[in-house]
């Protein structure tokens, strides 16, 4: 039976569980490192609640992806236009002892706390059996597996929306003996530094870092009125710590791999950018907080702005180094 394990984000938690259950031990930060899906973006084009969509990794499924895809490992997606078909294929698979990944809604997962609930549609979880008319879930954003009933998870896997999951399950077909690290960490390093420095768009990578300060900077342009403005820079906090695009906690993550990279290959350079890329994770971190602290009752979201801003450019430029360094690492071992 699967292992439930504990992690700090679901498309990465469930894959390595999923990778672990088949005799492939893989961590969850080494699947976000090796799966190349850091990134930034600032997409005004797409919009969540009315607000630019902020995003801190590749699109979901990319974690999943290309992790799998740069290990070998063959991956079964199936999608349903008919809900009960959707149900009869996840019942099957479960019924022959087949742990099963699941996109779907948080606002229709009951065991989630209804103040945590919102309309976001890639959700990722694991189900792997049942008893009587509940489903048995690891979900790795929580400690300790929990159930689900059918109908409620039937409304989480079909909800409509932006990112609609369309009953989306996917399952592990073949998974190779062991991994090629000395090969696939430079590999999956610079291609993570493509996307961050050589993206052609200016709201992509380090650019659309900078492009979102200068954005923060000029706040008092653009807005009616205050209360304008706080949504505004709350649903970057939201973005940033709440939904699941990373922000400083994917920085955290991917420290870890690197961390984790530099001591499976006795690497000092590796463990060198772990240590900068956890601090550039801090300084998300009171950057988030110093919006915060603007959204407040009584302050004033103008004249902190400027500060918030070369709080988050300032991450910008650690986050340009640490991927120089990394660059030239990988080239080197490429």
């Amino acid at each position: 039976m699967l292992q439930h394990q504990h992690a700090a984000h679901c498309e990465s938690g469930v894959i390595s569980s999923l990778l672990s259950h088949h005799g492939l031990p893989v961590s969850e930060p080494m699947a976000l490192g090796l799966s190349n899906a850091l990134a930034f973006a600032y997409l005004p084009f797409i919009k969540l609640n009315g607000q630019p969509l902020v995003a801190y990794r590749l699109p979901p499924r990319a974690i999943i992806k290309g992790l799998t895809k740069r290990l070998g490992v063959k991956v079964r997606y199936q999608t349903f236009r008919d809900p009960i078909k959707g149900t009869e294929a996840l019942e099957a698979a479960v019924a022959e002892g087949q742990p099963v990944g699941l996109q779907t809604s948080v606002f229709w997962l009951p065991y989630f706390p209804e103040d945590m609930r919102f309309h976001f549609n890639a959700h990722n979880l694991i189900v792997y059996g049942k008893q009587d008319r509940e489903f048995l879930v690891s979900d790795p954003v929580f400690e300790s597996p929990v159930t689900i009933k059918s109908r409620d998870l039937l409304r989480a896997r079909f909800a409509k929306g932006a990112l609609a999951p369309k009953g989306m399950m996917y399952h592990l077909d073949s998974v190779p003996d062991n991994i090629d690290y000395v090969r696939v960490v430079p590999d999956a390093i610079l291609k993570n530094w493509r996307v961050m420095t050589k993206a052609p768009l200016p709201i992509i990578g380090i650019r659309g870092i900078q492009y979102m300060a200068k954005k923060i900077a000029n706040i008092d342009k653009g807005f009616s009125d205050d209360r304008s403005r706080k949504l505004y820079l709350g649903h970057i906090v939201r973005m940033q710590e709440e939904i699941g695009t990373g922000g400083a906690g994917f920085r955290f993550i991917y420290a870890s791999f690197l961390q984790e990279a530099g001591k499976l290959l006795d690497d000092p350079t590796l463990l060198e950018a772990s240590e900068m890329m956890t601090s550039t994770g801090d300084s998300l971190r009171e950057f988030a907080l110093s919006l915060a602290q603007l959204c407040r009752k009584n302050n004033d979201p103008v004249s902190g702005a400027s500060t918030a801003s070369k709080q988050l450019s300032a991450c910008g430029e650690q986050e340009a180094e640490i991927w120089k360094l990394l660059a030239s690492w990988a080239k080197q071992k490429h």
